[in-house]
């Protein structure tokens, strides 16, 4: 595959009109086969073969046993293979491995006056690349958010205009290398390639965001088992991507703790009692948890749902604090807009959106994923906003310049980026990317 493309969408369709997405989460591990269908007005994608199973292995995206994160996504893999009656040899691999983060450089060159050519704007490009090349991280997506030609800003394509100097603003999310790695070689082990790699909150928006919401500015959060991840759009294009290490496995060892009841019996309490905000009646609700150690003459332990209520709510304002906290560490408090959008399995409680909106002073709403030809209703609710996402990318996503699996940055081309700027002209540019890539 080339270094440079122009549409997301176009990089790992299958020469068959077939391609596969693998989510592997800390929660579940979901595979998706699907073909492009021809329609009236083009194609559109029809999943045919959905495998899904509890991970194992995986703890806050990173692996924690390769074997068992390799039986697990071996497993969904043949199931979703045997419903499509297909098999497949790689994916597009969705994950928050290597906590993917954004970093945002500007990049000015000469053009001396004449029209900018496509070498004009790919040589920008890869300067900027080269500026975001940290030893022990691996680049997973760019995206230019603007141009500018002389002192005309805003400028979305600048090939063919005239000026002496061509800028870019460029986006680029990047992971930590070594947890990427374990994880793509648990994908390895299954005998399948690894076309690309998405960072799962970028995934989750473009599966959630509806309308002109990413025109305007909107944030979303992905909201996960063991991590909470988040995207910011603005002017329809990826700003920012960011996660924190805290998602709905923390509220749930927190109640288990606070009721001493086992880890699952929390789970189900949560699921069936839970609540963000109180209720008249949460002091005279009882419920029942079963105590840690369940003899056989134990009896169930009663508690009042404002005491569960009391243990979920801090846990869920610390999320949506440190969420603020990472946007205005960033700047992106103005930029990230009044949208807010929350998705991913742990978004499901009762007053999750008043509370996210109280804490981000933003307007809120749960989002659900797009619906998609072939995916039934058990598999189309927020849980699955990440997965689904990976399948409207082929379809429709804002233009990025990477194409195929991610660049590694070794320590040997970071090495070559701290020279001297007298010696990195643009040739050295092309030389970089060569021989690091």
């Amino acid at each position: 595959m080339g270094l440079f493309t122009g549409k997301g969408g176009d990089q790992a369709s299958g020469k068959s009109g077939v391609y596969a997405a693998l989510e592997v989460g800390a929660a579940k591990t979901v595979c998706f086969i699907v073909k492009s269908e021809a329609t009236l007005t083009g194609t559109r994608p029809r999943v045919v073969g959905v495998g899904h199973h509890s991970s194992a292995g995986i703890r806050a995206g990173a692996v924690v046993d390769i074997d068992a994160a390799a039986g697990v996504i071996r497993a969904v893999v043949d199931s979703a293979e045997r419903m499509a009656r297909q098999a497949i040899s790689e994916v597009s691999l969705v994950t928050t491995a290597g906590s993917p983060a954004s970093e945002r450089v500007s990049v000015e060159a000469p053009v001396s006056g004449h029209a900018v050519s496509e070498r004009d704007r790919s040589r920008v490009l890869a300067a900027g690349l080269q500026r975001c090349a940290r030893p022990g991280r691996a680049l997973l997506h760019a995206m230019p958010v603007s141009w500018r030609v002389d002192d005309h800003r805003g400028v979305k394509d600048p090939r063919g205009m005239a000026g002496r100097a061509l800028a870019v603003d460029l986006h680029v999310v990047s992971a930590q290398a070594d947890p990427l790695r374990n994880l793509m070689n648990a994908v390895a082990q299954c005998h399948l390639e690894v076309s690309e790699v998405i960072a799962s909150p970028y995934a989750a928006a473009l599966s959630v965001l509806a309308g002109d919401e990413a025109l305007l500015g909107a944030t979303v959060l992905d909201m996960g088992a063991d991590t909470t991840s988040l995207a910011v759009f603005a002017d329809g294009v990826p700003i920012h991507v960011d996660m924190v290490p805290v998602g709905g496995n923390h509220v749930t060892r927190d109640i288990a703790r606070g009721l001493s009841t086992p880890v699952h019996a929390a789970e189900r309490i949560k699921a069936l009692y839970g609540s963000a905000l109180d209720s008249p009646d949460d002091d005279r609700t009882m419920i029942e948890a079963p105590p840690v150690a369940n003899a056989p003459d134990a009896g169930m332990n009663q508690y009042p749902r404002a005491l569960l209520n009391a243990i979920i709510r801090p846990r869920l304002e610390e999320i949506f604090e440190l969420v603020r906290d990472r946007l205005d560490a960033a700047g992106m408090n103005e930029a990230s807009g009044r949208i807010l959008v929350l998705t991913g399995g742990a978004s499901q409680l009762p007053g999750m959106v008043e509370l996210a909106g109280r804490v981000l002073r933003r307007q809120t709403r749960l989002g659900r994923p797009a619906a998609i030809a072939g995916l039934g209703d058990a598999l189309a609710g927020a849980g699955f906003a990440a997965s689904t996402g990976a399948l409207a990318r082929h379809a429709r996503a804002p233009a990025e310049i990477l194409s195929g699996p991610p660049r590694f940055v070794t320590d040997a081309a970071a090495r070559r980026v701290a020279r001297p700027a007298s010696d990195r002209g643009p040739a050295a540019v092309w030389r970089w990317f060569a021989e690091s890539f």
